[in-house]
């Protein structure tokens, strides 16, 4: 007589949990390997730098300056031109990365040049909800 073997079976919760750990697995996957290009949109928290930091420089090695339309984003290549747009009030504005933070705050996505906050109309606020879509990736740039 022939035996045959018969799989056994699953519970439906250990198969949900399977399941979550394999989807958790590609989306880190995923996340670690995506490479950034334009249309490529986060979302997060945005604030900017304070006045005395004019003229210091940054990751880039430019000085930063409160009057131009730049940004710092923890891991965009320098010089990459990103659409913020303010979700309170749909204001945007176009600025290029040259220099690296946030620092601290797992939600903030974007550090603004005075400038730039200005033209989002979030001075007084500080801090807004923000979408971050990359516009224009350079060519090659320093990582920093």
């Amino acid at each position: 007589m022939i035996e045959r073997h018969q799989p056994s079976r699953r519970s439906p919760s250990f198969c949900r949990l399977l399941l979550f750990i394999a989807l958790e697995c590609l989306w880190a996957v995923a996340a670690c390997g995506a490479t950034p290009a334009p249309g490529v949109r986060y979302e997060g928290t945005a604030a900017f730098y304070s006045d005395k930091l004019h003229g210091r420089k940054t990751a880039s090695g430019e000085p930063y300056d409160k009057n131009a339309l730049t940004a710092a984003h923890r891991t965009l290549p320098f010089g990459t031109v990103v659409k913020v747009t303010n979700l309170t009030n749909m204001r945007s504005v176009k600025v290029r990365i040259n220099d690296r933070g946030p620092f601290g705050d797992g939600d903030r996505i974007i550090d603004l040049s005075r400038r730039a906050a200005e033209t989002l109309d979030m001075i007084r606020s500080g801090v807004v909800p923000v979408h971050v879509e990359i516009i224009e990736m350079p060519d090659s740039a320093p990582q920093g």
